[in-house]
């Protein structure tokens, strides 16, 4: 029998469905791979913004992981919101004891605008997570907070943070381009060896919620398709590009809606 493809996502839950697990765990569908999931916060959320934040706790965080990998071969894992240094905490210790690709994505502001991560997470999860992350994708902000910078500008901004982040024990960055200016989205993967520049046209529309999550939760799915970093990157940014393209079908709420996960599925 031919063993599926499977991931873990650790992350919040958004109760209006557009980003956190539940947008990983679409992601993980829609591109062919078993999701798993270990969660870390429950939020009051939707389309307009976070109405409540409430962290699940650090025992708790750390049985959930511990149940999925003890039992089922996850191919790798995707880390988003932790909200707090106890959950971060917690998080590496419980995965300290497999070796999995992990794609960390910094979640640190929801599309609103509302904070989800604590400013005394921050050194916390630079210092405990960010080595362990095969991947990193913080969008341009992210970079400059875990950096104690200020938000890159120019391309050559873009990449000589992403090298920083390197120095801080990542082994590849995906410096995402969505924050920035111009007609064009320029995602930047940045590794030891080269940097990869992933271009796509900027769609004109507001329903871009869970777009983060979702990015790094396809590449995780294709990581643990057995793509490697580069393909992984490109496949995944490919993949939201059209997600983004035909959100607008969607008219989920009246703030900033989901991209279309399954855009390649529903008729």
């Amino acid at each position: 029998m031919t063993r599926t493809a499977t991931a873990l996502t650790i992350a919040g839950s958004d109760s209006g469905g557009g980003a956190g697990i539940q947008a990983d765990l679409k992601t993980f569908s829609a591109l062919g791979v078993y999701g798993t999931s270990a969660l870390t916060a429950i939020t009051a959320q939707n389309t307009r913004g976070v109405f409540g934040v409430e962290p699940v706790s650090e025992k708790m965080v750390a049985a959930q992981i511990r149940a999925v990998l003890d039992d089922i071969r996850v191919d790798a894992v995707k880390i988003g919101m932790l909200a707090s240094p106890g959950i971060i905490a917690a998080v590496t210790g419980a995965l300290s004891a497999y070796a999995v690709p992990v794609v960390l994505d910094p979640v640190m502001v929801a599309k609103s605008g509302d904070p989800l991560l604590a400013d005394e997470a921050v050194a916390a999860l630079t210092e405990q997570l960010l080595p362990r992350a095969d991947v990193l994708t913080p969008n341009l902000p992210e970079a400059a907070r875990l950096l104690g910078a200020d938000p890159a500008i120019t391309a050559e901004d873009a990449v000589a943070q992403g090298r920083a982040l390197l120095d801080l024990g990542a082994r590849a960055v995906v410096m995402k381009g969505g924050h920035a200016e111009g007609p064009v989205c320029t995602d930047r993967l940045v590794t030891r060896q080269s940097v990869v520049a992933v271009e796509a046209p900027r769609l004109d529309t507001r329903n871009t919620h869970g777009t983060g999550c979702s990015l790094s939760s396809a590449i995780a799915a294709e990581l643990a398709k057995g793509a490697g970093v580069e393909d992984a990157v490109r496949r995944a940014h490919a993949w939201l590009h059209r997600a983004i393209g035909r959100a607008d079908e969607l008219g989920i709420g009246g703030g900033h809606g989901p991209v279309h996960h399954f855009h390649e599925a529903w008729r």
